[in-house]
């Protein structure tokens, strides 16, 4: 079945770029975007993205490697983060310089 009208890229095709990559390093993390990198193709309108995702979820060796699995879980959580900056850094708490 065609999956990308746009690059003319079947099930097929992408079934076989997951078990090519799967092969070449079992620990590899595929995504959308190395599939078509490895059929030599780029994306274009992504409206097969939808399609291409549910291909790719059906995949039988279409796994995350174990010690990847659980990072968000294990991590701490990101919320509420400011990335380093101080209470007040934005110009508007800090007052008026007029």
């Amino acid at each position: 079945m065609i999956v990308c009208h746009c690059q003319n890229i079947s099930d097929r095709d992408i079934n076989a770029a997951i078990d090519w990559m799967r092969k070449s390093d079992a620990q590899t993390i595929i995504t959308p975007g190395k599939i078509y990198h490895a059929l030599g193709k780029a994306a274009d309108c992504g409206g097969c993205m939808p399609l291409f995702l549910q291909i790719m979820r059906g995949a039988d060796n279409l796994e995350v490697p174990m010690h990847l699995r659980g990072l968000r879980r294990r991590g701490s959580s990101q919320e509420g983060a400011h990335e380093g900056r101080r209470d007040g850094h934005r110009v508007s708490q800090q007052g008026s310089a007029v």
